[in-house]
């Protein structure tokens, strides 16, 4: 059993599913603890040990699933079909696989490890030399339903499937010879074994595939949610999406991580390098780098949180946190008419139960109509003195203006402060200024203005343009 939690573990990896060492002697305790008796149990007890996030809920119950009902239910369920076959009870047909055994005991008849295990229906042994056979034939490598009868032929070389076949039938016809009671009972069991294991390999093999397209399936359920618009999502997508932007945060976090440790010693300093090897003839020797203090990048961010795109600030408001430790200070506020600042909420509490309270009209009014030109002017007016030179100013917002004055100057004054303007806008750009929308007279005022409408477009963009 040991053997197959590690197996286990394995697969949830292979699968995306985040397990480490420590996590997995966790698992041993606790099944030292609860015991193998009940098999839910046990489902619960790897959860509760190997699985951290609930968005590998699903992927998780169905490869414990697929593994544990796996190769031993097969074999299983191959006993039970010789029975059904033989119409015989239980007690009936375990007695014909005792007269059997004696009858080519007496006989002098040898068989092999594997013809031993399918006729004596030993389901260890034969699910032992099951895996042995697919881990040779490499059935985990399968990725396609049309390799399927491929991996079968390769397990049934590994098994060597020609010579059992000859095996059986030289037991056939030396049981149709004795003129025993029992010999044609006997004989059409012999018989059905070698389907039977033939079954059992594309079972298996099959098996194998369905725990690859979980993977593959989750892989594209959450490729086609990151190109779906915000705007259309329903709550269990929302999860989700929360679960899916916290992963992608992680990982440019890995990798921004990795960018500026290795940027600490600055950048290759040409002049000074050719100055210091002067005594070498020029050959640079002595490599110099710039060594100039770089300063984290300052965020604030603001965003528009009216019904039309609520769903969008929430997940921004969401991956500029989860990087926030990146950044020299985060400061986030909220807008529709009036303007609120949020970042002391966020310092108090956990994200998502931060984000809810934002957005729910905890801090603002937001069932208001949208004021992009009032709340840009109470922005200038109460906290202009937020920007400065290493600021990444982030607008989040339709600039659906309901026709009021758009006040563009407050984006004007904020450019000339800040290190850079960036705008994002859940629409597509086709509307981008007609009816209400006042976005051509922000634009101008802008470093950088981008269409943001899905997951994988905010990813790019932040990744692009805020934090590199």
């Amino acid at each position: 059993m040991d053997t197959k939690i590690i197996e286990f573990a394995g697969l949830l990896r292979q699968n995306g599913i985040r397990v480490s060492f420590a996590e997995s002697l966790d698992t041993f305790r606790a099944l030292d603890l609860v015991g193998l008796r009940s098999r839910a149990t046990m489902k619960d007890s790897l959860r509760a040990t190997l699985v951290k996030r609930a968005v590998d809920l699903p992927a998780y119950d169905a490869l414990f699933d697929l593994y544990f009902s796996g190769i031993g239910e097969i074999v299983k369920r191959s006993e039970a079909a010789s029975m059904e076959a033989l119409e015989m009870s239980p007690a009936e047909f375990q007695r014909l696989l005792d007269e059997l055994e004696k009858l080519l005991r007496e006989q002098g008849i040898e068989l092999s490890e594997l013809a031993r295990a399918l006729l004596q229906q030993d389901s260890g042994r034969l699910e032992r030399l099951l895996r042995e056979a697919a881990k040779q034939a490499r059935v985990d490598r399968i990725e396609r339903s049309f390799q399927e009868g491929q991996y079968a032929q390769g397990m049934q070389q590994a098994l060597g499937m020609g010579d059992l076949a000859r095996e059986l039938q030289a037991i056939s016809e030396a049981l149709a010879g004795m003129g025993n009671p029992r010999g044609d009972e006997m004989q059409r069991f012999v018989d059905r074994r070698l389907q039977e294991l033939q079954e059992m390999i594309r079972r298996y093999v099959r098996r194998e595939l369905e725990q690859q397209d979980v993977a593959q399936r989750d892989s594209l359920r959450m490729q086609a949610l990151a190109e779906k618009s915000f705007y259309y999502l329903s709550e269990d997508e929302i999860r989700r999406m929360k679960e899916a932007v916290t992963k992608l945060a992680q990982r440019l976090k890995n990798v921004l991580a990795v960018k500026r440790r290795h940027a600490r010693r600055g950048k290759f300093d040409v002049k000074a390098t050719l100055r210091r090897n002067l005594q070498y003839g020029g050959v640079p020797f002595k490599i110099q780098f710039d060594e100039r203090k770089r300063v984290k990048p300052q965020v604030v961010v603001l965003c528009d949180v009216s019904d039309s795109v609520r769903n969008v600030s929430r997940f921004m408001l969401q991956f500029v946190y989860s990087l926030q430790d990146l950044y020299s200070k985060v400061r986030s506020f909220i807008f529709v008419a009036d303007v609120g600042e949020i970042t002391k909420l966020f310092e108090e509490n956990e994200i998502h139960q931060a984000i809810d309270q934002a957005i729910r009209g905890n801090v603002i009014n937001v069932y208001a109509h949208s004021d992009f030109g009032r709340a840009f002017r109470l922005f200038h007016r109460d906290h202009l003195a937020a920007i400065t030179r290493h600021t990444t100013v982030i607008i989040l917002g339709d600039a659906r203006n309901n026709y009021n004055l758009p006040h563009e100057w407050v984006l004007k004054e904020i450019k000339q402060r800040a290190k850079q303007l960036i705008w994002l806008n859940p629409e597509n750009k086709m509307t981008w200024g007609f009816g209400d929308s006042e976005m051509d007279r922000y634009l101008p005022h802008c470093d950088v203005v981008e269409e943001c409408r899905n997951l994988n477009q905010l990813y790019k963009v932040i990744d692009r343009l805020v934090l590199v």
